[in-house]
């Protein structure tokens, strides 16, 4: 059944994501306090269609896969909620092509590319079927693994996901036309450097993120009818991506619920761009998407 959870009245976008404010010392020390080594009781590399993907894995129980977002690294994305998710799941947290640790091709970032190279991740792992949780571009990438791999899929949250370029304003593909590694938000040019073998390939990640986007083409509706796993679509209500790309996403997609979190794109999940607002979203957030993962065979609240 359809349902839409209104946290907040819809509210006038504003392009949250083109902030390159500097992060505070203060706020770096509570992303790396959220996350320590001790969590990951596996992490590794594995050979994925020629490239060496990169991947973590916490916690124990039913597998969730966690699918970062553009320019970013695992604990960009997933820093601050891995310690909540991890306590009921067994989270499967991956670096796309080019991105963190993961090695990159001699060939363009593709949604599709990427979607095929985590259901060759899940395979080598021995993971036959799993839930999905992807941000931002890897909401996208989520997309195209229901797509692609449907086989694989039993649930999908897609945060902050755009499958058409009408999704935007028009402001963000005049921006995208002119991204250049300086307008990267300081934040995940530092967790790049920081973890990537080869620091001086951030360049490389950053202008093939932005010839992705404007290259961008939308996904075809009945491509995106024939998701039928369940879905939670998730937006902010001062995100990026308009709310009415998001209806229209709940609408296509027969098995899907649609929330609108009050925030920017996402401070729902404490995103480290978004640490600066001080904000708890994700402590009512968090529970509401183990809600939804959840059956009446696994965990009881």
């Amino acid at each position: 059944m359809k349902r839409i959870i209104l946290y907040s009245a819809l509210a006038v976008l504003i392009l949250s994501s083109f902030n390159n404010g500097t992060q505070s010392e203060e706020s770096n020390k509570q992303i790396k306090a959220t996350l320590h080594d001790t969590l990951i009781s596996q992490n590794g590399y594995s050979e994925v269609n020629g490239i060496k993907m990169y991947y973590e894995i916490y916690g124990q129980g039913k597998p969730l896969v966690l699918i970062h977002g553009g320019g970013s690294t695992i604990q960009t994305t997933f820093g601050r909620v891995i310690p909540m998710l991890a306590k009921h799941r067994r989270l499967i947290a991956i670096e796309l092509q080019a991105h963190g640790r993961t090695s990159d091709r001699e060939k363009d970032l593709s949604f599709e590319q990427d979607a095929d190279d985590v259901a060759a991740l899940l395979k080598n792992l021995n993971i036959d079927k799993a839930d999905f949780f992807g941000f931002s571009n890897g909401g996208t990438t989520a997309v195209q693994i229901a797509i692609r791999h449907p086989e694989i899929v039993d649930k999908i949250i897609l945060a902050s996901a755009l499958c058409k370029r009408n999704g935007v304003p028009q402001q963000f593909w005049d921006f995208m036309k002119q991204a250049t590694l300086a307008t990267m938000p300081e934040q995940l040019k530092e967790a790049y450097i920081k973890v990537a073998p080869n620091p001086n390939n951030l360049q490389v990640m950053c202008d093939k993120d932005v010839k992705r986007m404007v290259n961008y083409r939308d996904i075809p509706d009945e491509q995106i009818e024939s998701i039928k796993a369940p879905t939670l679509i998730i937006i902010g209500d001062r995100d990026v991506i308009k709310p009415e790309h998001a209806i229209e996403m709940h609408r296509q997609i027969a098995n899907s619920e649609l929330a609108i979190i009050p925030g920017v794109h996402g401070e729902y999940i404490e995103e480290i761009t978004t640490l600066k607002f001080d904000s708890k979203e994700a402590d009512f957030v968090i529970p509401m998407i183990e809600g939804f993962l959840d059956t009446s065979s696994e965990r009881k609240q």
